[in-house]
């Protein structure tokens, strides 16, 4: 039976400045940071409130194709790759804290049915969505 999701991939131009981003702006701490055969670098970061959840810092390379490579990196240097969704207790106040350490805001913090939700920019162009989560029905929708 399936337990829970332990491990996200989020696609990065470089593995170290986006290891800093994660800890040093986002507020995540390092888990893992080997080299495996072939100088395959195994990064991760947990969140301290969700240690049970793993995202492993990966640039694109082997073992996919050359062209798979290319798309991937396109698609981060075209900046609409979607990495993670992230709770907030105050999604006015987070946004303006990340503008702050030099985080693009990508869309500024709206009220939504579901909360308040901002959405902002990893180092490699990934886009990471702020959610100020609240109770909501369908209805909500109409």
């Amino acid at each position: 039976m399936i337990k829970n999701i332990s491990l996200a991939d989020v696609w990065v131009k470089d593995v170290d400045a986006s290891k800093a981003f994660y800890v040093d702006v986002l507020g995540f701490e390092e888990h893992t940071d080997i080299t495996l055969g072939d100088g395959f670098r195994w990064c991760t970061v947990k969140h301290p409130n969700q240690p049970e959840l793993a995202v492993h810092l990966t640039p694109a390379g082997p073992p996919y194709s050359p062209d798979m490579v290319a798309a991937i990196n396109r698609s981060l240097d075209e900046g609409g790759t979607f990495a993670l969704g992230l709770n907030v207790d105050d999604c006015r106040s987070t946004c303006a804290e990340l503008r702050a350490k030099g985080v693009q805001v990508i869309n500024e913090p709206e009220d939504r049915p579901y909360g308040v939700e901002a959405l902002v920019r990893d180092n490699s162009g990934n886009w990471i969505v702020l959610v100020e989560p609240r109770e909501f029905t369908p209805e909500d929708f109409a």
